[in-house]
């Protein structure tokens, strides 16, 4: 290259991005791309009916088949007690599938993998338009093997919908500060708030750099753009409230108290629970629970740490280089510029939900993180062809893109090596791919050889590869593993074990619960290095029916799959990701009648409770909403969760189970797991029912339900409270004085 050209190219800046028409797009673009959805489906789907879902989804999307009520409110059972703890949009979506389709796995996952297929495919073309078909295809395929993205789009939990619809507004958004058109933009506003509807505020985080960057870059004269954001603020408002606002206007009698929320009503859930009580953490319902355990520490290095490194940092190194590279290199470019605008996006994108995850004191569950790929995705494609042209032009600058290879490499076999055993080839092998390819990149640059066009796509391919090796084992490893996730589906991960948290990392079944096996059934959790077993359960204390680090006798809580599904597992009842009763996630057994996280049953008692239910509208009432959802997918029949996923909910009280008792509306309660010790454990109220209910019903024998337990003594409860056992009593209405 000539002097007077290199500085020709100095002062134009980077090369600008190729024609995005199709008539001039490369032969290879689309095989390209169809080649990553190709491969994002395998990843996605494999084995799919093998894997463990999350039962309390599972259980509100069964329930809202049997009752539309039930579907619009996003009601946990089919009576409408008590709603999961989040906005139904997802389940929404899930269980419309399943009305058409039948409840199932695969019903219910269809428009889960279709949305995030469908994210790949927005973000390419998102990604296309600013930096070209190279750079797409390298966000797309980033995307696609991101590992935890790999994790949670084969869960039924609503963040693959709430990243399809984040997506899909930062993409119109970005439309509408390129073309000036109004359009785009109130799509971009309904899409945020459809994403607040699937999770509430996380739907937000993004939402100020789309702002700033069209407030500052979109081709409108400054009032039209403020008149046009003032109008997308209307329609988010619309898109964001309608199904609270729809909730309010139902009298608290005729709705389901709202789960999460500490007064029944979808505003604190909003502001509370599912709002600044992430990020502030507290105690109760308000501050979304303590977060430290599930991710690790609060604070900036979170990512990287030994929970949250493998699942979503392999590349934020490359991202943050190429972000600034990129911007620096856009230099004076003119306000309207879409390559900075795009980088500004998706930098804020990146930026934003970075410091959110890494400083939430709150509730932070690893796979919250995905949302942090598509803008490290847009980044590593986008910012790192610029990187490239700079490389090629730009002598000043043959330092900054091996610089970012080689920072990738290296982080990339810290990870590595952090899996003890695993895969121990890999990380060598990432090193010298790497370096072979940043050599054949300033042989390049040199000018020597004479196969240069060839060199340069040879190594750039082999630095992708490099790049991508280690997130591509990570991901592999949840559907070849047969496992859906960490916990077989409530948190779920992936790779091999290298946390030490309540839900760290671990393929194949190698990540534990809260106070459970972080090695697997009978192990021990491991928190913070010490061996304990039970500690990590609300309320504290051992689990009920068993002994600190021991595994309580007796059958699985589950009993059974539910019909066409595969598994269904909250990793705190006896359905495992097989089938099979008796088998937890998080290495222990419900005893008869009950044990595990507030309400587990075997299929003896949930037939005994059938054949008895005398008309009931409710087959049982139990503390939690894990016990509860594992009973409703296993009987098909609406279980009331007395107190709430965490405990807290004020869903049940004295003068309202007697109503639902006096109506016989409900016949039996399921006291212990968690009523005292676990769920709902030391509240005035929880005390209150507990004590009414002992004096008042009449204990359920394990000998009229099963012939292989020996029959309690007395009327049951003393002999069970002694124990940790659960028990069941009947009440009817002739108790209710």
């Amino acid at each position: 290259m000539t002097s007077a050209t290199e500085t020709q190219l100095r002062a134009a800046g980077p090369p600008p991005a190729p024609p995005q028409d199709a008539a001039t797009a490369p032969r290879w673009s689309l095989p390209a791309l169809l080649a990553i959805l190709a491969l994002a489906a395998v990843l996605y789907s494999w084995n799919l009916s093998g894997s463990g879902l999350n039962s309390f989804y599972s259980a509100a999307v069964l329930s809202g088949t049997e009752s539309w009520k039930a579907w619009f409110f996003g009601s946990l059972d089919a009576g409408n007690f008590l709603t999961v703890d989040k906005p139904p949009l997802a389940l929404m979506v899930m269980g419309l599938s399943c009305r058409v389709f039948g409840y199932g796995t695969w019903q219910m996952m269809a428009p889960m993998i279709a949305a995030a297929l469908g994210t790949i495919w927005i973000l390419h073309s998102s990604v296309k338009r600013a930096f070209g078909h190279a750079a797409a295809a390298v966000a797309a395929l980033v995307l696609a093997l991101t590992p935890i993205t790999v994790a949670i789009n084969r869960d039924n939990n609503p963040d693959t919908l709430l990243v399809f619809l984040m997506v899909a507004g930062a993409a119109l958004a970005l439309r509408a500060t390129r073309d000036g058109r109004l359009l785009p933009l109130l799509g971009s506003a309904a899409c945020f708030g459809l994403a607040f509807n699937t999770k509430m505020l996380q739907g937000y985080i993004a939402l100020p750099a789309v702002f700033l960057v069209y407030l500052y870059a979109a081709k409108p004269a400054v009032v039209k753009r403020i008149v046009n954001l003032v109008l997308a603020a209307v329609v988010l408002a619309v898109s964001s409230f309608w199904w609270a606002a729809a909730v309010s206007l139902v009298p608290a009698s005729e709705r389901p108290y709202i789960g999460g929320s500490t007064d029944g009503t979808a505003w604190n859930l909003i502001m509370g629970y599912n709002g600044l009580g992430r990020i502030l953490g507290g105690e109760g319902n308000g501050g979304g629970g303590g977060g430290g355990g599930f991710s690790g520490t609060a604070g900036l290095g979170r990512m990287f740490n030994d929970i949250l490194g493998g699942q979503i940092s392999w590349l934020i190194p490359f991202a943050g280089i190429a972000l600034a590279g990129g911007l620096v290199l856009c230099g004076r470019a003119a306000r309207t510029d879409l390559t900075r605008a795009a980088l500004a996006l998706w930098g804020g994108w990146t930026a934003l939900h970075y410091l959110t995850f890494a400083l939430a004191e709150g509730t932070m569950h690893p796979y919250y993180t995905t949302a942090l790929a598509p803008g490290v995705a847009a980044l590593c494609g986008g910012g790192g062809v610029l990187l490239l042209r700079a490389f090629r032009a730009d002598r000043r600058w043959v330092w900054v893109l091996p610089l970012a290879l080689g920072v990738t490499a290296v982080w990339a076999a810290v990870l590595l090596r952090r899996a003890s055993g695993w895969n121990t080839w890999l990380w060598p092998a990432v090193l010298v791919v790497m370096a072979l390819a940043m050599v054949g990149l300033f042989v390049f640059r040199s000018g020597v050889s004479g196969l240069r066009p060839r060199l340069l796509a040879v190594s750039v391919a082999a630095a992708v590869v490099a790049a991508v090796a280690g997130p591509a084992a990570y991901a592999w490893s949840v559907p070849s593993s047969g496992a859906g996730g960490g916990m077989s589906g409530t948190d779920p991960t992936a790779g091999p074990t290298t946390g030490s948290g309540f839900g760290g990392p671990g393929g194949g079944g190698g990540r534990g619960f809260p106070g459970g096996g972080s090695g697997g059934p009978g192990e021990a959790g491991r928190q913070g290095g010490n061996t304990q077993a039970g500690s990590g359960f609300p309320g504290g204390g051992t689990p009920p029916g068993g002994q600190s680090g021991q595994a309580p006798e007796g059958t699985g809580a589950a009993g059974g799959t539910p019909p066409n599904t595969g598994t269904t597992s909250a990793g705190d009842s006896g359905t495992g990701a097989s089938g099979d009763t008796g088998s937890r996630a998080d290495g222990m057994q419900g005893g008869p009648g009950g044990g595990g996280m507030g309400g587990g049953a075997s299929s003896e008692l949930i037939a005994y409770l059938k054949k008895h239910q005398d008309g009931a509208k409710w087959l049982l009432a139990v503390s939690s909403s894990q016990g509860a959802a594992q009973l409703i997918v296993s009987s098909g029949e609406p279980v009331i969760s007395m107190w709430g996923w965490s405990g807290s909910d004020k869903a049940m009280t004295l003068a309202k189970l007697k109503e639902l008792v006096k109506k016989g509306e409900l016949h039996y309660i399921q006291l212990g797991g968690g009523m005292g010790g676990g769920p709902g454990g030391g509240s005035s109220v929880s005390s209150e029912v507990t004590a009414w209910v002992q004096k008042h019903g009449t204990a359920v024998k394990e000998s009229d339900y099963s012939n292989s337990t020996s029959t309690a003594s007395g009327n049951g409860s003393e002999s069970s409270s002694q124990s940790g056992q659960s028990a069941v009593y009947r009440l009817d209405a002739s108790d209710v004085s």
